[in-house]
């Protein structure tokens, strides 16, 4: 969670929602991101999805077996989705995300049994620090100017 922190902070370092992720294969970071939504202009740039697919390219395939994905916030449907398709075995979440949050917070796709394999989702690695960096960025947009 260290290493995702250290992406989180190169977001809020660029302006964007402070969320970091790394993938992990072999006890080794294989890939990493950070949210890019706004560089980007794309809607779709999450810190997972950056590293799912630099996972891919990492692996040179999608199937991201036995791979651990290990993000500062709770995915959304979206990169919990995903994470899904690309067989991801077990995400490690920081904190929760009470408005989007798929694993748990808003929605419990985790525990659908429609899906098939299902990763292991633990939640509330370093929460507190993942928390911090969220709350300090959005405090700094909420300043009134002077």
């Amino acid at each position: 969670m260290k290493e995702a922190l250290k992406e989180a902070v190169k977001a809020y370092d660029e302006d964007e929602v402070p969320i970091g992720c790394v993938i992990v294969k072999n006890e080794r970071i294989i890939a990493r991101g950070h949210n890019q939504v706004e560089v980007l202009r794309d809607s779709t740039a999450h810190a997972e999805m950056i590293a799912i697919t630099s996972a891919s390219e990492a692996v040179n395939n999608w199937r991201l077996l036995d791979t651990t994905l290990v993000v500062t916030v709770e995915p959304c449907v979206m990169c919990f989705g995903a994470s899904l398709h690309s067989r991801v075995r077990r995400i490690v979440y920081g904190a929760p995300e009470p408005r989007f949050g798929a694993c748990g917070s808003q929605t419990d796709l985790h525990r659908h049994t429609g899906f098939k394999p299902l990763p292991e989702v633990i939640g509330g690695v370093m929460e507190e620090d993942c928390r911090a960096i969220l709350q300090e960025f959005f405090r700094q947009k909420r300043k009134p100017l002077n």
